[in-house]
């Protein structure tokens, strides 16, 4: 029952963040982490990899489209690589400091729930925003840092404060922003998963558990590329907007859970 539950909420999840561009970990991430099936620790992991699945077939599918723009694009992908790294080992340097799963846990939920605010803020008054158009690859390289950085260290695979950072440093619309995020994701999940690996720091799993989240963001990755060519830019912001609203009130319950 529980494998099947799992499968279920990251197959929706990648489904509807990959149309988004907001990937599956920002809702599967808390959300696991809610019910209390697993180990903080395990879910951000997991949830990393079905992430990374997800991404891999959404990029792959949407890579002849005209949204990805190399100059950005390229610079972006590479500093959410590094950006990876950087997060992972904030994420086990806060592990071992704090000394407990459940306060790390906390933490997240905190600092997830904060951004998503700010983004939801944002993206209901960013019409009234004048927004940047950089074309430096040295600057586009920092901020793909930054939010590959946030992503791994949430565990999260994404997150909602991409599109609302592409949004306005490069005045990408919804569905362009959507299409460079998961490429960010993508990379940022690559490099933490190296990192886990060559650090020796893969929390115990099970197996079944593993398969059937990867499956399920591998379909959902499939389902939302197709998805994402026929949705209107304005149905994609309301699904969106709905979703940030869903993904704070998780956040609000796991943070006063842990406290």
């Amino acid at each position: 029952m529980t494998i099947v539950f799992v499968f279920v909420v990251c197959l929706l999840a990648s489904t509807i963040g990959g149309i988004c561009g907001i990937g599956g970990g920002v809702v599967i991430k808390p959300l696991l982490d809610a019910t209390g099936i697993m180990s903080v620790s395990t879910v951000s992991f997991l949830s990393g990899l079905t992430v990374l699945a997800m991404s891999l077939i959404s990029v792959y599918k949407n890579r002849r489209t005209n949204e990805l723009d190399a100059k950005r694009s390229i610079p972006l992908g590479l500093g959410a690589a590094v950006g990876g790294v950087l997060g992972k080992r904030l994420f086990e340097m806060i592990k071992q400091a704090v000394g407990a799963d459940q306060l790390v846990g906390m933490i997240q939920a905190i600092v997830l729930g904060l951004m998503v605010l700010g983004t939801l803020a944002y993206v209901r008054n960013k019409a009234r925003i004048r927004t940047k158009d950089v074309r430096s690859t040295s600057v586009a390289a920092v901020i793909g840092l930054l939010l590959g950085m946030c992503s791994s260290f949430l565990g999260i695979g994404g997150g909602p404060m991409n599109l609302a950072v592409l949004y306005y440093f490069f005045s990408m619309g919804t569905k362009q922003a959507a299409v460079n995020s998961i490429l960010i994701i993508l990379m940022s999940q690559v490099m933490s998963l190296i990192v886990s690996l060559a650090t020796g720091s893969v929390p115990a799993f099970e197996m079944p558990v593993l398969l059937a989240m990867v499956a399920a963001g591998a379909i959902g990755g499939f389902v939302s590329a197709k998805l994402h060519r026929k949705l209107s830019a304005e149905t994609t912001d309301k699904l969106f907007s709905g979703l940030l609203v869903v993904i704070f009130l998780i956040c609000c319950y796991n943070a006063i859970k842990w406290m």
